[in-house]
């Protein structure tokens, strides 16, 4: 295999990667904190060895294959989370490489689980760096969800490839459509931290959180997270951008062109905000019949924790396994749905789920008229064939990770309910986890390395729909 053009594409994005660094520099000058200097030293190692790739595979015009996509998509990521861990591990805040690490691929792949305790006093170059890795993979998940997924075949993907293939072809129409959506994704992060602004936080606080909450990232400025505010305001701000990130950000561009009602059609959105609307009015029903609360506050708490999960964002307002196994039970499980495929969220995702229940519905009916001929639909158009078994496949191999995961965190000692909510948060790309360590409030730091680097490799999986990894270790994909 010609590994040209990948180290070539993967020295470009090492280029960016290090042209990124100056903004967390700046703002450590600005506020007189000596990691200034651990920024440099992280813009040099990174530039050298992007510019590296760069000039050392440079000079052709390269076409990248289909193998050679697969193994840029995985090993690009690799090469992200390795030097975007450097400004962590090259501070003094005492991160080892595994933890250096872990915070790096929990920041680029909008995980959000986090190993640093004590980010009320860190640095702000570190804490504008990890909203930053968070935000930088919001928009590549979007445009790679977009751009690349659909010619893949990864899980049902291929559903999608419509909505470029007709308008967007060509390579100047695909490099617009990019350039549109980066300035739509630009622009909600600007709105969000006004009104974050507005809502009462500081201006640093704001830029950081908004880049986590539109990415559904999670990461915040301070330990507590959403538990630091008392005021409502930044919570309904968060939610409303929370739910902003998790809808296809194409859908934005046709509403921005004339067609808004395209928005509300179009049946992942619908199916998504009804789980969010049943979810939430359950959580809040069982908190005023259980704990007694009055409806605003239930209401406060519920849609809060039911937004923050099912997009896999992982900011935290309340301590929810208080609330008894009702509460934790459905919070656990709507963290593995996703958002809306096209979205900077992670998860299943919904499309999937309304292809399964197609598939479902097809096998009732034949159950019922076994010579009847019925063909399966999505968006009022048949499925192409190869869809319904793309999409079982993929919920067989979530599923068979999430238990191969779950196994091996309690092998290295991880009780059952950090072992299975670490499992799912990570898999999921979620970031909030369940039980004594990793729970409401709690971190990642304690866990032992063994845990910290199955968590790693468990959060590139799942950012990348498992099949990009899995499939690197086929015999067949290394064959001439």
């Amino acid at each position: 295999m010609n590994l040209r053009p990948v180290l070539y594409a993967i020295g470009v994005v090492l280029s960016v990667l290090s042209v990124s660094m100056v903004l967390p520099m700046l703002v450590d000058v600005y506020t007189g904190h000596s990691s200034w200097r651990t920024f440099l030293q992280c813009i040099i190692v990174t530039a050298f060895f992007g510019g590296s790739l760069v000039l050392a595979n440079s000079g052709r015009n390269f076409k990248i294959n289909l193998k050679q996509t697969f193994l840029l998509m995985t090993l690009g990521l690799l090469f992200v989370a390795v030097f975007g861990a450097l400004p962590f591990y090259l501070s003094d805040m005492n991160m080892g490489f595994t933890d250096s690490l872990f915070e790096s691929m929990s920041g680029i792949t909008t995980t959000g689980s986090t190993v640093i305790i004590g980010l009320d006093t860190a640095p702000p170059g570190i804490l504008l760096w990890r909203a930053m890795l968070q935000w930088l993979g919001g928009i590549a998940l979007i445009l790679t969800a977009i751009m690349v997924m659909p010619y893949l075949n990864i899980g049902g993907m291929q559903l999608f490839r419509s909505e470029t293939s007709d308008s967007e072809k060509a390579a100047p129409r695909m490099a617009q459509l990019a350039r549109s959506i980066a300035l739509i994704y630009a622009g909600l992060t600007a709105l969000c931290a006004a009104c974050y602004i507005f809502s009462g936080m500081k201006i640093f606080d704001s830029v950081v959180h908004a880049m986590s909450t539109i990415s559904t990232g999670g990461f915040s400025t301070f330990d507590s997270s959403f538990m630091h505010y008392v005021d409502p305001w930044a919570e309904i701000v968060a939610i409303v951008f929370m739910l902003l990130g998790a809808l296809p950000f194409v859908l934005y561009l046709k509403a921005l062109r004339g067609s808004i009602s395209s928005l509300f059609d179009d049946p992942q959105v619908r199916w998504f905000l009804s789980i969010v609307a049943l979810s939430t009015m359950a959580i809040m029903a069982y908190m005023m019949v259980a704990e007694g609360w009055s409806p605003p506050h239930a209401l406060r708490v519920a849609s809060f924790g039911t937004v923050s999960f099912v997009t896999g964002t992982g900011f935290i307002n309340s301590d929810y396994e208080s609330y008894g196994a009702f509460v934790v039970g459905v919070l656990f499980f709507i963290m593995a749905i996703g958002g809306c495929a096209g979205s900077t969220t992670c998860g299943i995702k919904i499309f999937r789920f309304q292809v399964l229940y197609e598939i479902c519905n097809i096998q009732v009916k034949k159950m019922l008229h076994p010579n009847g001929v019925f063909i399966p639909h999505y968006n009022g158009y048949p499925m192409p064939k190869e869809v319904p078994i793309s999409v079982l496949g993929f919920f067989f191999l979530y599923a068979l990770c999430f238990i191969a995961i779950a196994i091996a965190l309690s092998y290295v000692g991880l009780d059952f309910v950090t072992a299975l909510s670490g499992a799912l948060t990570s898999l999921s790309n979620a970031g909030a986890g369940f039980g004594p360590v990793i729970g409401s409030g709690g971190s990642f730091e304690p866990l032992p390395h063994e845990a910290k680097w199955i968590l790693t490799a468990a959060m590139l999986l799942g950012r990348l729909e498992i099949f990009t990894v899995l499939v690197l270790f086929t015999p067949r994909f290394w064959k001439i």
